[in-house]
């Protein structure tokens, strides 16, 4: 069951980045109406996905009676998560330095929630680095897929959780219970799902300095 789960998961990353791929062809065809181009379009969808991440936490009833349960130190997973994703996303900055500071942070703020984030900067900066974001965590999400079992052996249990970040929650759970153990589902759900709460707050955030 894990395994046809973490198939599935892995079908459901390349199956975006496959239709990202459509777009980008249909984008530079040039035959596209003019108004399904307009910025109206990118507004809804990102309305209609945040609609669905607040049903998808009211709903996780489940989990919310399981991190009651959790030990206290766990509940600062996810800080920890954002703080090594700013200095790692700093350290790309200093490495790139074509790449705007603001620019880098966003696109670590998305933390593998790309469906999300890359909207939200195409919408609100630009479509070049919303497509860099789309990449980036797409790109991190295979990784946490495939290394999560080394990960695990050489940073501990619950380093593969905070690689995974917000994707923790869905297609890298398979991953990471079978690379450390089944308890540490509610701790990777609850971690995902407090990621994924603050995409929007931190990309905008970032979004937003100089």
């Amino acid at each position: 069951m894990g395994g046809s789960l973490s198939i599935r998961g892995l079908i459901s990353t390349l199956s975006f980045l496959a239709v990202f791929a459509l777009g980008v062809a249909l984008g530079a065809s040039e035959q596209l109406p003019a108004w399904l181009l307009e910025g109206r379009i990118t507004s809804w969808a990102l309305y209609v996905l945040m609609v669905l991440v607040g049903i998808g936490v009211g709903a996780d009833g489940q989990t919310l009676q399981g991190v009651r349960h959790m030990r206290p130190h766990l509940l600062l997973l996810p800080l920890l998560t954002v703080v090594g994703t700013a200095l790692g996303a700093l350290g790309a900055w200093c490495v790139l330095p074509s790449l705007m500071v603001k620019d880098a942070l966003a696109v670590g703020a998305g933390f593998g929630y790309y469906s999300l984030s890359s909207i939200i900067i195409c919408e609100r900066h630009s479509p070049t680095v919303g497509a860099l974001a789309l990449l980036s965590n797409v790109f991190r999400e295979l990784m946490a897929l495939l290394l999560a079992p080394l990960i695990a052996r050489w940073a501990g249990n619950y380093a593969p959780v905070c690689a995974a970040r917000a994707t923790s929650m869905d297609t890298v759970l398979p991953f990471i219970t079978a690379a450390t153990h089944p308890a540490n589902a509610v701790v990777s759900i609850y971690h995902g799902l407090v990621l994924s709460v603050l995409v929007p707050a931190l990309v905008g955030f970032a979004l937003m300095l100089p």
